[in-house]
């Protein structure tokens, strides 16, 4: 059985989108899992920690057979592929994903709470999951747009030159796919500007 998942994914070390488009790579090609579609980019001035670079952020919805921690798992060595090094809370790194909703399960797991703890208080997190679903629920919070509606957007600005393309891996199957959810054919990303 494939569970719709919600992923966040940032990054404000070295080059942002093309870790980002790596990632959404690296998630489409885990066993039984597809990319449904991908959020556009925002700019993200960094939430707590040391001072740091801002992010690039993007929201991910993903089709998956995986169980929540075998996916929190796969995510984490993906960040590590990336060069993620957990050294300080909050602080800068190559790449993070969160997972945020994981089908309605709601879970106080302290390895993996879900919904993601603190997802209804961050815009980065959800402008993107609006913008590529506008009438998403967040389990236990309600709507997405109330609850974006009530953020301070600032800080959080979206990047329309900055593309993230659709994952390609041979794994994707067309029955996993719903009309509504379907990302355009890869492209290739644009180049950052600073």
């Amino acid at each position: 059985m494939r569970h719709r998942v919600v992923l966040a994914v940032g990054s404000n070390l070295g080059d942002r989108l093309g870790t980002l488009q790596g990632c959404v790579q690296a998630i489409g090609g885990l066993p039984d899992t597809d990319v449904l579609a991908t959020s556009p980019v925002y700019e993200t001035a960094p939430v707590g920690g040391p001072a740091q670079p801002d992010y690039l952020n993007a929201v991910l919805i993903a089709a998956t057979g995986l169980r929540p921690l075998d996916l929190l798992a796969a995510t984490q060595r993906i960040e590590a592929e990336s060069g993620r090094v957990r050294a300080e809370r909050f602080g800068p790194r190559t790449l993070d994903i969160d997972i945020i909703s994981f089908a309605e399960e709601v879970s106080d797991d302290p390895v993996l709470t879900l919904p993601h703890p603190r997802a209804h208080e961050r815009a980065f997190v959800l402008a993107p999951w609006h913008d590529i679903d506008p009438g998403a629920i967040l389990p236990g919070r309600g709507p997405v747009a109330g609850l974006l509606a009530g953020l301070d957007r600032g800080g959080v600005r979206r990047r329309p030159d900055l593309v993230l393309g659709a994952a390609t891996s041979g794994a994707q199957t067309p029955e996993a796919r719903t009309p509504e959810a379907r990302t355009p054919k890869a492209q290739t990303p644009k180049a950052e500007t600073p």
